[in-house]
């Protein structure tokens, strides 16, 4: 497993001030939004991998969507603000790159909120696909690990505004390099696909 640490920081308890516990930090860190995709928290994006508190001291690690993100340091500092926030003196943020994050890794109803923002989910990697627009789920299996970028604008991504499967690829980099630009060829709407990995 490869980690490094993003920063500890250390400040004195507020007077009296309880410790908070595993379950009080969980449910704080669910309250984070990703900077990039704010419909959904770093807990649904499946970012937070693990969580421990101990002897005065909470340990947090962070899967980051991948290594060059551009909103990691922002998502730090946000972690840190809210476990500050808890009452939490000492705070230790490690960045775990093995296994390295997958789509698979988001919890449904994040996939929900991202199709309600306008944001095509990613299809499941090692499952079925599922439309979470209005649609049931598909029953051919996606798997595209190893399909070059121009055999992947195949795939079929439900359109997150009408629920449209007749969708078409216009660019595989959209607003952030976690997504791609695709067109309901329907309702003629422009959309950003989460696209799996």
């Amino acid at each position: 497993m490869s980690a490094a640490p993003f920063a500890r920081v250390q400040r004195p308890l507020a007077h009296g001030a309880p410790m908070p516990d595993v379950a009080a930090v969980w449910a704080a860190l669910a309250t984070v939004p990703d900077p990039e995709v704010p419909a959904v928290s770093i807990v649904e994006l499946g970012i937070v991998r693990d969580v421990d508190v101990q002897g005065g001291r909470v340990r947090i690690a962070v899967t980051p969507t991948y290594s060059g993100c551009p909103a990691t340091e922002a998502i730090a500092t946000m972690i840190r603000e809210c476990v500050e926030g808890l009452g939490a003196s000492d705070i230790e943020l490690t960045t775990r790159l093995s296994p390295p994050w997958s789509t698979d890794w988001m919890a449904p109803e994040g996939r929900h909120k991202l199709a309600a923002y306008g944001i095509a989910p990613p299809q499941h990697l090692s499952g079925t696909a599922s439309s979470c627009a209005g649609g049931s789920p598909t029953a051919s299996r996606i798997d595209v690990r190893g399909i070059s970028p121009l055999r992947r604008a195949g795939v079929v991504v439900p359109c997150p505004h009408c629920g449209s499967r007749r969708t078409s690829l216009l660019s595989q980099f959209g607003s952030t390099a976690c997504k791609a630009q695709y067109r309901c060829d329907d309702c003629r709407e422009p959309f950003d696909y989460f696209k799996p990995h």
